[in-house]
């Protein structure tokens, strides 16, 4: 019986390695095929994809999309535009100031620069004065936005004026406004863009500033990409929205005006609805923007709410938050310049000038709009901010949490995010709940076993 199973084992054994030795050939013809057939590949030419660019040259790589570098015969780096900031300030101490505010959480820090214009520096605190917060650079690879910041700011020293602009007329329009600039709201996106990501928007760790916000923060839309729209963790969870949002509360302006580019257009609440904000000041924003699109933009803009012109809503937006919670009167977008003809992947070309003719007519047309804008925004009614409720004395819960405590130390003295505070107080909370209902436990067996003696009836049986 053992013999008889030695053998179908090995009958077995032979058949398997017959089978193996008939398939191995086959297996080695397999590969040698597979090996020519890449090989053939390889030999063959790639095939071209063109892709259609005015700039493209003669001899430019058709097999992918051109990028046309930033020329920096025409723009700063943005170490230089804020050092010539500075000294633009430094020359002009009278009318000018900077300060540069700093936050930072998890790791990540960054800076903004803020400069102040009073036409008498004694007053830049009058509330009484008509206000204006402007902020340029809040997506990183728009670069043109930051160039109008340093033009308007060498207008406003008059080192520089606009070409049908006189010194008398420019001294009339701005002898009671304070006007904060906020050059470049996103330093450290900017440096990735410099860096040679030239399609970079969002900040230094991919969140996009301009869905950062709380109002409607964090919908999403179908066509939702987090590479440009990312909204972050939570509302403000971002430095640079936080400091723009203290920055809002204390200054509490009139007119707030976020400078963009990718195309040309005027808007107005809302971002995240389809339509525009109900009664007079809703109206007065609209009459306002037809002006500027029909004396500086040549009806080329559009205007209207951001979300209903666009084509798609943005939640989380910093113009909705300046008009819904801040009660800015006038709370604008502006879109100053667009490359219809760039491809998707030509981001420097597509969000900013490429030729010095285009690059001088964008800052002298804007800079103008921006003029009119202080100009004839003051014939809003100052006083009719009394009547809203201030924000830094109406924080709702929503807001507290978001961004009020922002900051704040702990116990120990430790700078900490509001959310870590929370969390170790509730640990700490905790520790002392168990703490003493375990001493209340105690107690009342302690009790008990004092008090556990044996009942004797006072009723006789």
């Amino acid at each position: 019986m053992e013999n008889d199973t030695e053998a179908c084992l090995a009958q077995s054994t032979t058949r398997r390695l017959s089978v193996f030795l008939l398939i191995l050939p086959a297996m080695g013809g397999l590969f040698l095929l597979v090996s020519y057939l890449l090989s053939l590949s390889d030999s063959l030419p790639a095939p071209s994809i063109a892709i259609a660019d005015a700039d493209a040259g003669a001899g430019a790589d058709l097999t992918k999309p051109s990028s046309t570098p930033i020329n920096w015969d025409l723009y700063h780096s943005s170490d230089a535009l804020i050092e010539q900031i500075k000294s633009l300030v430094h020359r002009h101490p009278d009318k000018l100031t900077v300060e540069t505010i700093g936050a930072g959480n998890k790791g990540y820090k960054s800076e903004i620069t803020v400069v102040t214009y009073c036409h008498s520096r004694k007053g830049s605190d009058d509330k009484s004065k008509f206000r204006i917060l402007l902020s340029f650079g809040q997506h990183g690879r728009e670069l043109i936005t930051s160039e109008l910041a340093l033009r308007i700011l060498s207008i406003l020293s008059e080192e520089q004026f606009l070409p049908k602009m006189d010194r008398a007329s420019l001294n009339g329009t701005l002898e009671n406004v304070v006007i904060k600039i906020v050059p470049m709201e996103n330093l450290n996106g900017r440096k990735l863009v410099e860096a040679g990501n030239l399609c970079e928007r969002r900040n230094g760790r991919g969140v996009d500033l301009n869905r950062n916000w709380s109002v409607d923060w964090g919908k999403k839309e179908k066509d939702y990409d987090p590479y440009e729209e990312n909204p972050g963790t939570a509302p403000f969870s971002e430095p640079e929205s936080q400091i723009m949002r203290k920055l809002a509360i204390s200054f509490d302006p009139h007119i707030w005006i976020n400078v963009h580019s990718g195309l040309e257009a005027l808007f107005m609440p809302y971002d995240h609805k389809n339509r525009t904000p109900d009664g007079l000041p809703s109206q007065r924003m609209r009459l306002l923007l037809e002006e500027l699109n029909n004396v500086h933009c040549h009806n080329r803009c559009m205007i209207g709410s951001g979300g209903g012109s666009v084509g798609y809503l943005a939640h989380g937006t910093s113009t909705d938050y300046m008009y819904d919670v801040v009660r800015v009167p006038m709370s604008f977008t502006f879109e100053i310049y667009g490359d219809s003809t760039a491809t998707i992947k030509d981001c420097f070309k597509m969000f900013n000038p490429v030729d010095h003719t285009t690059f001088k007519r964008v800052l002298n047309d804007w800079a103008a709009a921006l003029f009119t804008i202080f100009k004839l925004g003051r014939q809003i009614d100052v006083q009719s901010k009394a009547t809203v409720p201030k924000v830094d004395k109406w924080v709702s819960i929503d807001e507290y949490f978001d961004g009020y405590l922002m900051g704040r130390r702990n116990r120990y003295g430790k700078k900490m995010e509001v959310l870590d505070i929370g969390m170790q107080e509730i640990r700490t909370y905790f520790r002392l709940f168990l703490l003493s209902s375990v001493l209340l436990f105690f107690m009342f067996c302690s009790r008990i076993s004092k008090t556990g003696r044996q009942i004797v009836s006072a009723i006789p049986l």
